[in-house]
């Protein structure tokens, strides 16, 4: 069973219906006053919006080259680890140019 307009202004009451009538007679007032206001708060969220929009592109460009730059960096230095043995020999020499005292 679908919901009927009867049954709205029946839960709604004479000040629901008196404030649906009052909103019906004034929309063609009160919209055009919002729309005159509303239009440049719009616009002002747009503009804000494109501003914002162009300076995180060079951000964005720029931190994807430090990104790049530090991918780099890793990979020469993982370039670098695998071409240095990890244990080097280690050469023991006898200093045989000491006094023993014997």
């Amino acid at each position: 069973m679908s919901p009927k307009i009867t049954d709205f202004v029946e839960d709604a009451g004479a000040p629901g219906l008196i404030a649906g009538i009052g909103a019906v007679l004034l929309a063609p007032v009160l919209l055009p006053v919002f729309a005159g206001i509303g239009k440049p708060i719009a616009k002002s969220i747009i503009k804000g919006g494109i501003v914002a929009y162009e300076k995180s592109k060079g951000a964005f460009a720029e931190l994807g080259e430090t990104w790049e730059d530090i991918i780099a960096e890793a990979k020469a230095e993982l370039a670098e680890d695998n071409e240095t043995p990890a244990f080097e020999s280690a050469t023991n020499t006898i200093d045989t140019s000491a006094d023993n005292g014997i």
